[in-house]
């Protein structure tokens, strides 16, 4: 667990980073059409789609492309017919992937992962094959510069947190999905704000790599991410505290 929350970590400042890229605007359109699709096109009365509108805020997505993408979710306009899918393989090291796409050709999108998979010493995995390996849950990060571990245990605790990490200058705070949205506001409401906060897919067991074989998944994990269709891409690599103080440099 404790190599995930480093990882998230860095995730997170490339996102920042990352967030300039346009790719990652159609990215959050697509997240915002299919909780838009799933749940109804108002926010308050659909958890997912608040996230996906707060995520696409964050990527400075502008207004009227996040009202678009709620009527494509709607089915108001055109441009709805995007499906969410889960592929699962193997990175170099024999580390687990997990990815999350959404996409308008499912054909399209498995032959370009497979195609990234195996160019970067990977391969495609059957449906189930890693993906038992990992728990969906809620991460909420904050600064340890800014809150205190007892003010984030008492405002993460009290609202369904299952778990609270301290790494790497950021408390991580886990919970269920089922509570996501009530500890996300928990914090909103205590007036503490989070460096990131998302859905995401945590390894109940982690992998040890050396620094050439980290390399090569972060490697991986770049190419496969590169691709417009691609969600999100989890790990359940343990990565060498050289190699993420080179990434986080």
């Amino acid at each position: 667990m404790a190599g995930h929350s480093k990882w998230a970590n860095i995730q997170h400042r490339k996102g920042r980073q990352d967030a300039k890229k346009a790719k990652f605007f159609t990215k959050a359109a697509k997240d915002i059409i299919l909780a838009a699709k799933a749940g109804g096109g108002n926010p308050d009365d659909n958890s997912s789609l608040r996230l996906a509108i707060q995520k696409a805020k964050a990527v400075n997505l502008p207004k009227d492309k996040i009202e678009n993408a709620i009527k494509k979710g709607t089915g108001e306009i055109a441009g709805g017919d995007i499906i969410e899918v889960v592929y699962e393989g193997y990175a170099p090291g024999g580390v687990a992937v997990l990815i999350e796409a959404a996409t308008d050709n499912r054909n399209r999108t498995v032959a370009e992962i497979r195609h990234l998979l195996g160019k970067n010493g990977g391969n495609m995995g059957e449906a189930g094959s890693v993906s038992w390996m990992f728990n969906k849950k809620g991460v909420i990060l904050l600064n340890e510069e800014q809150y205190s571990e007892e003010q984030v245990m008492e405002v993460g605790l009290e609202a369904g947190a299952e778990d609270i990490l301290h790494e790497d200058g950021m408390f991580a705070v886990h919970c269920a999905p089922t509570d996501y949205m009530a500890v996300q506001s928990a914090f909103e409401e205590a007036g503490m704000e989070y460096e990131s906060s998302e859905m995401s897919q945590i390894p109940e067991n982690m992998i040890e790599v050396d620094v050439e074989t980290g390399r090569k998944v972060m490697k991986l994990i770049d190419a496969i991410e590169e691709n417009e269709d691609v969600q999100n891409v989890h790990v359940n690599a343990d990565f060498p505290d050289e190699l993420l103080e080179e990434l986080a440099g």
